[in-house]
């Protein structure tokens, strides 16, 4: 059972990598050092748990911090599986979700519970131990509205007959539905009831153990993480185990590699040690070195010999290396706390007076960069409300700034040159790395922040609740210290500009990311509880195929809405029918493939094959998604969705032009604009470049009879960062755990030689779906964005812009 947890683990990263040989000697270990006993069936407990616990230190020594609890609950659940404490079906429903039921309920949590977690209760509702739980929902409000508002709701009672019925893991599927931010703590707690603390307790990783596991023909491998580099730390082991001067380094890259050779065959004669640093940066060699280190023949080499090895995560490391080899991860400290602390130790006070005559400005200006480059380094673990892309900003970064503030401080004195420290790094040494229009007014928004001249005053705050705050001018090394080992170890979202409710998307991300690991490991899957592998795939593509409707008939399309001059919208019909058709047409001819292969009739192909396990694990397929629109939903949901689509283009082709646009229902909606813009200017006979959009938001009370003159309605967006006041008829601050709100529709007014308002408003972008990143287009913009809109602000715009305000065609439920 065990040894299929670490295997799996390659699914997740390729450098988890763990032979058979390693396992057995971690268990042969296990034997020897486990508590002795004359009762046979205590000496078998105390081998099996000494052995567990030994391959978990193991294991975490050379996984990412973020897979270490993934890893201790999976070995938790294969041990209970095993036991048959936990369905297979309810398994699957934690890591892959559920179907849709036929007939979907009036949410009985309406006001509070969201969409996604209360069609999730209803596919919850089709499992045998959960059956009533949605038809019995209103009759227990009160208490899971106190479950879902409670601060600890992983340990707070379910209401009614549920708390005494389900099991533990079974809660932990309800706890999954109605508060998936929570979830990782319940993990932490299941781990510990069912097999010990110890499980979810830090391991720390210390290298003179590290160093007593290995051999002269056990590389020792250093797995980094971007802004990671262990030389250091090396270096001191190496001193501390008095072999500094018998340790030579390189750097792998090009033409690097017969100089590494000659290096190790040396070291290997001499008993040094060799540090190979960036292999990741010599893919080409990585075969010789395999080669070199299968060759080393443990008869021959000296006995001090060690080879230590560096490199980021990737698929061209040697498989055999990783798995013989002792690996261990390196990871920067994370959150703004440890950023500071990183940055500050490696200055004295020396360095903080080093900019003569200008100590107060330097000192004042480099602690607020500082928290810059922790605000910004740090944003990224918000997902989307960070930046639409992960950017790797590194040490460099930052240390280039500190350079050029010394530098451009002495040589403008007495000035302080804002200006031209904003552009250095807001557009060339941060800046140069963003690619994303949308995040480079981001970054530039929060560098304006800290790099203004009310930082230099004394009492200036950097977060409103002043736990972030300048230094006096007078600060030395150790004040500054001192102020930094006091802040708080979490991360206030208030100091990044985004709402608390930032806290909550955060961990629904981290929840879903660990889910989503889970299936891929589960991929290989056998059977799902009563039924085999095969019988679920059949009965979902049954489904599917009963639900989605025949192409359409285009000659009859072309017919009703032929291509005119006066009206583009027939045209925009025409192309989204076509790409509608191309999808349909293949979902059904894949489908019947499968139902036949499953029989045995026609030959499963690979790409059947990999189709067929995307649709048992709920997940939309590889060769479907290709051919769709960009979408993040689950199988199950996407098909619900394609049907809405379909109704809204039927509905367009049978009852003509809507006078609302659902934008939503779009393929490409992009052209949807360029067709409203292309219809206005036909008309007026005026250039379409000359031609903008000015947005009104319909009060939700305006019930919309009739298309408008010129311009369009459109509705089906949703606004994620803040929600919209029907009240004051502006953009105001979202409710605690409210992530999304629906936005009224909205009509689009096409005006001339248009002046975009300065003040007053917000301009938001506009983009297809949750992740917001997509590919670079030839338009500059990301393949996700769709347009900007001005929505009125009673705030400055820098305000929504630090919250990541956006609207989003589609969810990912």
């Amino acid at each position: 059972i065990l040894f299929f947890c670490v295997v799996d683990l390659a699914q997740v990263d390729p450098m988890y990598q763990y032979s058979l040989e390693w396992y057995i000697k971690i268990f042969l270990n296990g034997i020897a050092n486990a508590e002795t006993s004359d009762d046979l069936t205590e000496r078998i407990i105390n081998i099996n748990n000494y052995f567990t616990f030994s391959l978990y230190v193991n294991v975490c020594r050379s996984v990412f911090e973020k897979d270490k609890l993934l890893f201790s609950f999976l070995l938790c659940v294969r041990i209970l599986m095993h036991e048959n404490a936990i369905d297979p079906d309810e398994w699957r429903f934690l890591i892959a979700g559920g179907g849709l039921p036929d007939e979907q309920l009036e949410n009985g949590g309406e006001g509070w519970l969201s969409d996604r977690s209360w069609t999730e209760l209803q596919s919850l509702n089709l499992l045998g131990p959960f059956k009533g739980i949605a038809d019995t929902f209103k009759d227990y409000n009160d208490g899971f509205r106190a479950y879902f508002d409670s601060t600890e709701p992983h340990r707070a009672p379910l209401p009614g007959p549920w708390q005494d019925k389900l099991s533990l893991f079974q809660k932990l599927l309800i706890l999954k539905c109605v508060r998936p931010d929570k979830f990782t703590n319940a993990m932490q707690d299941f781990i510990a009831k069912n097999v010990g603390e110890q499980f979810i307790e830090p391991q720390p990783t210390d290298l003179s153990l590290v160093y007593k596991d290995s051999s002269p023909v056990t590389p020792l491998i250093f797995v980094l993480s971007v802004g990671t580099d262990p030389a250091a730390d090396l270096y001191a082991f190496a001193e501390e185990m008095k072999f500094s001067k018998k340790l030579t380094a390189i750097s792998l890259g090009q033409g690097q590699g017969p100089r590494a050779e000659a290096m190790m065959r040396s070291a290997m004669e001499r008993g040094r040690w060799v540090f190979f640093q960036n292999c990741h940066l010599a893919p080409s060699w990585m075969s010789s070195l395999e080669q070199l280190i299968e060759n080393i023949d443990a008869d021959k080499v000296h006995r001090d010999f060690r080879l230590w090895l560096t490199s980021m995560p990737t698929p061209k490391f040697p498989v055999s290396i990783l798995q013989n080899g002792s690996k261990m991860t390196v990871e920067p400290p994370r959150g703004v706390k440890a950023n500071l602390l990183r940055n500050f130790q490696q200055y004295n006070d020396e360095f903080l007076s080093s900019c003569t005559g200008r100590d107060a400005e330097f000192k004042g200006l480099l602690f607020s960069l500082m928290m810059f480059n922790a605000v910004t380094c740090e944003r990224r673990k918000f997902g989307s409300l960070g930046f639409n892309i992960a950017y790797d900003f590194t040490a460099g970064d930052y240390a280039i700034c500190v350079s050029q503030l010394n530098m451009f401080l002495l040589e403008y004195a007495p000035q302080v040159p804002l200006k031209v420290l904003h552009y250095t790094a807001g557009d060339i040494n941060y800046g140069g790395r963003v690619t994303d229009d949308w995040d480079r007014r981001c970054i530039n928004t929060i560098l304006h922040g800290f790099y203004n001249r009310e930082v230099l005053s004394e009492d200036h705050l950097f977060s409103e609740s002043g736990t972030y705050h300048q230094l006096p001018h007078d600060a030395l090394y150790k004040d500054y210290v001192r102020y930094i080992k006091s802040l708080p170890l979490n991360d206030s979202p208030e100091l990044f500009g985004l709402h608390e409710n930032a806290n909550m998307t955060y961990a629904q991300n981290e929840t879903f990311a660990i889910l989503d690991k889970f299936l891929l490991m589960q991929a290989k899957t056998g059977s799902a509880g009563g039924r085999s592998q095969e019988e679920v795939m059949e009965d979902t593509a049954k489904q599917i195929l009963s639900r989605v409707p025949q192409p359409f008939n285009i000659a009859d399309v072309m017919e009703r809405h032929p291509v005119l001059y006066e009206e583009s919208m027939n045209t925009v019909l025409q192309q989204e029918i076509i790409l509608y058709n191309t999808l349909i047409k293949l979902i059904h001819s894949s489908l019947n493939d499968l139902l036949k292969a499953l029989k045995g009739l026609v030959v499963m192909s690979d790409a059947l094959e990999t189709m067929s396990l995307a649709v048992f694990n709920n997940c939309v397929p590889t060769m479907w998604a290709n051919k769709a629109y960009p979408s993040l939903k689950p199988l199950a949901s996407w098909v619900a969705d394609l049907l809405q689509r379909l109704d809204f283009v039927k509905n367009w082709n049978v009852n003509g032009i809507p006078n609302v646009f659902w934008i939503s229902g779009f393929f490409f909606p992009q052209a949807f604009i360029t067709g409203a813009l292309q219809n206005y200017a036909r008309k007026t006979s005026i250039s379409i470049d000359t031609i903008s959009f000015n947005y009104t938001v319909i009060p939700v009370t305006e019930e919309i009879k009739e298309k408008p003159e010129t311009g369009c309605y459109i509705s089906g967006l949703f606004l994620e960062g803040a929600r919209w006041s029907n009240e004051n008829h502006a953009l105001t601050e979202s409710r605690p755990k409210e992530l999304f709100t629906d936005m009224p529709v909205i009509r689009l007014i096409p005006i001339p030689d248009r002046v975009a308002p300065t003040t007053g408003m917000y301009i938001c972008p506009v983009y297809k779906t949750l992740t917001r990143a997509g590919t670079l287009s030839t338009t500059g913009h990301s393949t996700n964005f769709v347009m900007p809109l001005e929505l009125p602000s009673d705030k400055p715009q820098e305000h929504w812009i630090k919250r990541a305000v956006a609207l989003i065609c589609a969810l990912d439920y």
